[in-house]
C-alpha cells in the first residue's frame, strides 16, 4: 500500500480543506510531521484510516466527534484518499455521521455517513468499472485489497504512540487479546471448544449408558430380591439370578396342577348337592302356593263381583255427567238473560218483536248522524288553522319591526367593520419587524449576561495558567538539576556495579584499581526519569491552562464587541416591552380572517334584509285576507252541528250512544234465544240418564252410582286377579314337570358341608396359580431385563473407552492432563507467532541499543500452575541476565516498543501477504531518547527506507526536525489548523 494525497474538509481541529502530497513527503522516504501539541498531528493519521475502514484508532472512536467544531455549517465533513493497493490505484471518499442546523426551523437534523471507492486508470477484473456507494460495499473491498483487518492495520501501519509500551510491560492475559485479534486465531479457540463440547457431548451420552446400566440393574435386583453386587453389575450375578427364577417357575407349576385337580373333584360334588337342593325347593313352594290360594277363595270371588257392577255402571256414569253438564249451560244462559234485560232498562220476558223495533230505530238514527262527522272534524281543523293564521300575523308584525331596525343600523356598522380589517392589516405588518427586532435583543442580554461569568472564568483561568508556567518552570529547573547531578556521580555509579575478577562494562579489565567514589546526594537514573516525567505533566498542564485562558480572553472579547454600548437594563426593559408589542400584534393580527368575513357579511346584508322585509309583508298580507274568509265558514257551520249534537259534548258521542243502545238490545234477543235451547238440551240428557241405568241392569240411577270405581281401583282389581291366576297356574305346572317327579320335599341334602369343602380347594387353587403366574411373570421380566442389560453392557464398554480417549485429548488441547507447558491450542500458536515476533523484533533492538539487549520468548508454564507460552522478557547483554521489560528506564521502553511494533509489523504483514509495508508511520517517543541513542534508532529506520518504503514520523522533538529533510508542519489557531511542507 503505497498512499498518494490526502483531503480533509471540516475533519477534527481542521475547519477548511487542507491537502497532504504524501508523493512529494516521500521522495526522499522518511519525513517528519511536527506541531504544537493538540494541533491535530495524530488526526492526519485518524483521517487515512477513516478514508479505509470508516474507523479511528482507540478510544477516539468512541467519542463520535469527527467535525470540526469551528467549521461553517454550509460546509460538509469529508476525507479523501488517493493510494495504490496491490498495483491498482483507487480514490476513496467518505463522510462521518454528525448533527448540523436544519435548513429551515430551529434544531439539528442528522447528515448520514457516506462513503464512495472509484477506480484510477480502470476497475481491474471482476470489479465493474463504477464507483461504489455502499458503505458496506466499499468496507469489504478495501479489507479484501489490503488483506487486514482494521485492527491489524493500526497496529502494522500506524504505530500509535504508547500502545506497545503497554503491550510490552502486559501480563499474558492482556498480551493473548491483542495477539488474537492481530493474528485471528480464533479459529484455533474454536478448536479447543469443540473438543470441550465434544468431550461434554461424549461424557452426557456414557453417563446416560451409564446411568441405563444402573437402571436395569437396580431392577433386576428388585424384581428377583436379590441384592446388586456392584455399581455397574457383574455376568455371574446376572446367570445366578436366571437360574432361580428359573427354578422358582417350575415348582410353582407343579404344584398349582395338582390343586387345581383336587378343586375340580370339590367343584363336581358341590353342582350336584346344589341341583337336588334346587328341586327340593321348587316342589316346596309350588304346595305351599297351591294352599295360599285356597284359603282366599271367597276373597277372590268379591273382587271379581265388584270389578263387573263398576263395568256396567260406565255408561250410566257418561249420562250422567251430559244430564249435569246441559243443567249448568241452562243456568248460565238464564243468567246472561237477567244481565242484558237490566242493561237495557226492560223487563226480561218482553217481547222479542219489541225488542227488534227499537233496536232499528236506534240505528237508524245513528245513520242520519254518519254524514255530520266530517263537517265537525272540519270544523276542528279550520278552528286551529284560525289560530295558527293569527300567531303567525302577529310574529311577522314582530319580525317586519325587527328589519326595519336593522336596516337604519347597517351604515354605522359597515364604516366600524372597515377600521377594524385596516387595524388587523397593519398589526400584520408590523408584527415581522417586531420579531426580528426581539431575537436581535433577546441575543444581546444572553450575551450580557454571560459577560460577569465569563470574566470570572477569564480571571481564574489566567490564574490557572501563571500557576501551570510557574510550574513548569521549577519542574524543569529541577529535571536540570537532577540531570547535571547524574552526570556527576555516574563514575560512581558504574563502580558501584563492578566485582572483582568480571570485566568492566567500559574498558574491559578485570582489574579495578582506582574505581570511582560516591559523590554525596547522588542521583539515581529512577530519580532523573521521575522528574522527567513530572516535567513532561507540568508542560502539558501549562499548554492545557494556556488554551483554557486563550478561550476564556476570546470569548470576553466577542461579547464584549457584540453588546457594544447596550446595558443589560436597558436591554432586559426594551425585551419586555418588545414582547408586550409581539402580544399585542399577534393578537390584532390572528383576526384579520374573523374581521373581513364580518364586514362582507355587513355589506352584503342590505339587499338581503330588503328582499326579506318584503317578502315578510306579502306573507302578513296573504294571512290576513284568509283569516277572514275562513271566520265566516266557521260560524255558517256552527249552527248546523249545534243541532245535531243535542246534549251530547259532540255528534260522534250521540252517534256512539245510539249504536250502543242498539247493540245491547240484539245481545238481550241472542241471550234468550240461547237460553231456550239449553232448557231443551237439559230435558234430553235427564230422559237418556234414566234409560242408561235401566239397561245395564240397575234399579236406578243412584244404584249405578253407588257401583262406580275409578281407574285406578279397576287396575289393582285386574292386577291382583291376573296375579292370582298366573300363582295357581306356574305352581301347577311345576309339579308336573319331569324335573320334579319323585322329588320328596323332606329330603335332607347337606349342601353347607360340600360347599365349605369346594371353597377351600378352590382357595388353595388360586393362591397356586397366583403364585405360578408371579413366578411366570418374574422369570419373563428377569430373561428380558437381562437381555437388555447385557445389550447395555455391550454398548457401554466401547462409549467408556472413546470417551476416556477423547477426553484426555480434550484436556492436552485446552492445557490441561498430560500438557506438561499447560499451553492450549490456541496459547500455542500465539506463542509461536510471539516467538516470530521476539525474533524479527530482536534484530532491531539490538542495533538501536548497540547489541546490549535482545527479546526473550518463554514457553514455560506460569506461577501456581497457570498457563504458559505468553513470556516476553529481555536478555541485558552487559549482565548476561534475563530481566523483566518492566526493569527497562524510559527511554530502553521506547526502544524495546519500537523494536516490537516494527516486529510485529514484519510478522503481520508476512501473514498477510508479505508486501503490505510501503507505507509506515511512527507516532511520538522519540524524547526519551539521548542524542547517541537517537542515532541508532535514525539508523533503523534508514533501513526501512529500503525498496522505496515511506515512513512518517509523529513528533514535536526539535532535534527530528534537524535530522529529517522533508516535514510537514501543522499550525493551530482559534479559526483551525493548517498544514504547510518545509524541506532543508
Amino acid at each position: 500500500m503505497r498512499l498518494h494525497r490526502l483531503e480533509l474538509t471540516a475533519f477534527g481541529p481542521y475547519c477548511d480543506h487542507q491537502v497532504v502530497d504524501f508523493d512529494q513527503l516521500g521522495a526522499d522516504g522518511l519525513f517528519l510531521l511536527h506541531g504544537d501539541t493538540g494541533a491535530g498531528k495524530t488526526t492526519l493519521l485518524d483521517a487515512i484510516a477513516f478514508a479505509l475502514y470508516g474507523q479511528v484508532p482507540g478510544a477516539r472512536n468512541d467519542a463520535k466527534r469527527l467535525r470540526c467544531d469551528t467549521a461553517d455549517d454550509e460546509v460538509t465533513t469529508k476525507v479523501v484518499l488517493e493510494l495504490t493497493i496491490q498495483g491498482q490505484r483507487l480514490r476513496l471518499e467518505r463522510s462521518p455521521e454528525y448533527q448540523r442546523p436544519k435548513k429551515r426551523g430551529e434544531g439539528y437534523t442528522t447528515q448520514q455517513a457516506k462513503a464512495s471507492l472509484t477506480w484510477v486508470g480502470g476497475a481491474p477484473e471482476g470489479h465493474t468499472p463504477e464507483p461504489l456507494t455502499r458503505i458496506d460495499e466499499v468496507g469489504r473491498t478495501v479489507q479484501r485489497l489490503l488483506g487486514m483487518s482494521v485492527d491489524q492495520f493500526f497496529q502494522v501501519v500506524m504505530l500509535p504512540q504508547g500502545e506497545f509500551a503497554r503491550f510490552l510491560r502486559a501480563d499474558t492475559g492482556e498480551r493473548e487479546k491483542l495477539l488474537e485479534r492481530l493474528f485471528g486465531t480464533e479459529r484455533f479457540g474454536e478448536v479447543e471448544r469443540w473438543f470441550v463440547d465434544r468431550r461434554r457431548e461424549r461424557g452426557r451420552a456414557v453417563e446416560a449408558r451409564s446411568q441405563q446400566v444402573r437402571e436395569l440393574i437396580a431392577r433386576l435386583s428388585q424384581v428377583s430380591g436379590v441384592p446388586q453386587v456392584s455399581d455397574l453389575g457383574e455376568p455371574n450375578w446376572l446367570e445366578d439370578i436366571e437360574k432361580q427364577a428359573l427354578r422358582d417357575l417350575e415348582n410353582t407349576a407343579a404344584e398349582h396342577s395338582r390343586l387345581r385337580r383336587e378343586r375340580d373333584q370339590a367343584e363336581t360334588v358341590l353342582a350336584e348337592r346344589r341341583e337336588l337342593a334346587e328341586k327340593v325347593r321348587r316342589v316346596r313352594q309350588a304346595r305351599a302356593t297351591l294352599a295360599e290360594i285356597d284359603a282366599k277363595q271367597a276373597e277372590h270371588e268379591a273382587w271379581r263381583a265388584e270389578r263387573a257392577a263398576a263395568t256396567r255402571a260406565i255408561p250410566v256414569i257418561s249420562a250422567r255427567r251430559t244430564a249435569e253438564r246441559a243443567e249448568q249451560d241452562r243456568d248460565r244462559a238464564e243468567a246472561e238473560v237477567v244481565t242484558w234485560a237490566a242493561r237495557c232498562q226492560v223487563d226480561p220476558a218482553t217481547p222479542a218483536e219489541e225488542l227488534r223495533t227499537r233496536a232499528g230505530a236506534e240505528r237508524e238514527q245513528a245513520g242520519a248522524l254518519a254524514q255530520l262527522i266530517p263537517e265537525a272534524q272540519q270544523q276542528e281543523t279550520d278552528r286551529r288553522t284560525l289560530s295558527e293564521l293569527a300567531e303567525k300575523i302577529t310574529a311577522g308584525e314582530r319580525r317586519e319591526a325587527e328589519l326595519v331596525a336593522q336596516l337604519d343600523g347597517l351604515p354605522d356598522r359597515i364604516t366600524e367593520a372597515r377600521r377594524r380589517v385596516e387595524e388587523a392589516k397593519h398589526a400584520e405588518l408590523r408584527l415581522e419587524t417586531t420579531r426580528t427586532r426581539l431575537t436581535e435583543v433577546d441575543a444581546l442580554l444572553t450575551a450580557a449576561r454571560e459577560v460577569p461569568g465569563a470574566r470570572r472564568e477569564l480571571e481564574s483561568t489566567t490564574a490557572r495558567a501563571q500557576q501551570a508556567v510557574d510550574e513548569h518552570q521549577q519542574a524543569r529547573d529541577r529535571l536540570q538539576d537532577l540531570r547535571a547531578r547524574r552526570l556527576a556521580g555516574m563514575a560512581a555509579e558504574l563502580a558501584a556495579r563492578l566485582t572483582d575478577g568480571e570485566p568492566c562494562p567500559v574498558c574491559g579489565s578485570a582489574e579495578h584499581p582506582e574505581p570511582g567514589r560516591p559523590v554525596d546526594d547522588q542521583v539515581r537514573a529512577e530519580d532523573e526519569e521521575a522528574a522527567h516525567a513530572a516535567e513532561q505533566r507540568a508542560q502539558a498542564a501549562r499548554e492545557r491552562a494556556t488554551t483554557a485562558a486563550q478561550r476564556a480572553e476570546q470569548q470576553v472579547n466577542n461579547l464584549l464587541e457584540r453588546l457594544g454600548q447596550h446595558t443589560e437594563a436597558a436591554l432586559a426593559e426594551e425585551l419586555e416591552q418588545l414582547r408586550s408589542e409581539q402580544d399585542r400584534l399577534s393578537a390584532t393580527a390572528a383576526e384579520l380572517p374573523q374581521r373581513e368575513t364580518a364586514l362582507a357579511e355587513l355589506e352584503s346584508a342590505t339587499d338581503e334584509l330588503g328582499e326579506q322585509l318584503s317578502a315578510l309583508r306579502n306573507a302578513i298580507t296573504a294571512a290576513r285576507t284568509e283569516n277572514t274568509a275562513l271566520s265566516k265558514a266557521i260560524d255558517e257551520r256552527e249552527a248546523r252541528l249545534r243541532d245535531g249534537r243535542g246534549d251530547f259534548d259532540s255528534i260522534a258521542d250521540r252517534r256512539a250512544h245510539l249504536l250502543d243502545t242498539a247493540e245491547k238490545f240484539e245481545q238481550l234477543l241472542a241471550a234468550r234465544t240461547a237460553r231456550d235451547d239449553a232448557a231443551q238440551r237439559l230435558t234430553e240428557a235427564r230422559t237418556a240418564l234414566t234409560e242408561a241405568a235401566t239397561a245395564a241392569g240397575f234399579a236406578g240411577v243412584d244404584e249405578a252410582v253407588a257401583a262406580e270405581r275409578d281407574e285406578e281401583r279397576l287396575a289393582e282389581l285386574e292386577e291382583a286377579l291376573a296375579e292370582v291366576d298366573r300363582r295357581a297356574a306356574g305352581a301347577r305346572d311345576a309339579l308336573a314337570s319331569a324335573d320334579l317327579f319323585g322329588v320328596d320335599p323332606d329330603t335332607e341334602v347337606g349342601l353347607e358341608r360340600a360347599s365349605e369343602a369346594a371353597t377351600t380347594a378352590r382357595e388353595a387353587a388360586e393362591r397356586a396359580a397366583a403364585l405360578s403366574h408371579r413366578a411366570e411373570q418374574r422369570h419373563t421380566e428377569i430373561a428380558d431385563l437381562g437381555e437388555r442389560l447385557r445389550a447395555a453392557w455391550a454398548e457401554l464398554g466401547p462409549a467408556m473407552a472413546a470417551h476416556a480417549e477423547l477426553e484426555a485429548l480434550a484436556d492436552v488441547v485446552n492445557g490441561r492432563g498430560q500438557n506438561a507447558r499447560k499451553m492450549s491450542l490456541r496459547a500455542y500458536v500465539l506463542a509461536a507467532r510471539l516467538e516470530e515476533v521476539a525474533i524479527a523484533a530482536t534484530r532491531r533492538l539490538q542495533r538501536m541499543s548497540d547489541g546490549r539487549y535482545s527479546f526473550v520468548h518463554s514457553d514455560a508454564a506460569g506461577a501456581r500452575g497457570t498457563r504458559g507460552g505468553l513470556g516476553l522478557d529481555v536478555l541485558d547483554d552487559y549482565s548476561g541476565k534475563v530481566r523483566p521489560a518492566k526493569t527497562l528506564s524510559g527511554g530502553e521502553s521506547f526502544l524495546a516498543s519500537l523494536s516490537l511494533a516494527l516486529g510485529l509489523a514484519d510478522v503481520v504483514a508476512a501473514e498477510t501477504g508479505g508486501a503490505l509495508l510501503d507505507t509506515l508511520f511512527i507516532d511520538e517517543g522519540f524524547g526519551t531518547l539521548d542524542a547517541d541513542t537517537l542515532d541508532l534508532v535514525m539508523d533503523t529506520l534508514d533501513d526501512l527506507r529500503a525498496g522505496g518504503r515511506v515512513v512518517g514520523l509523529v513528533s514535536h522533538v526539535e532535534e527530528m526536525r534537524q535530522r529529517i529533510g522533508v516535514r510537514l508542519r501543522v499550525r493551530k489557531s482559534r479559526q483551525g489548523s493548517t498544514l504547510e511542507v518545509s524541506t532543508s
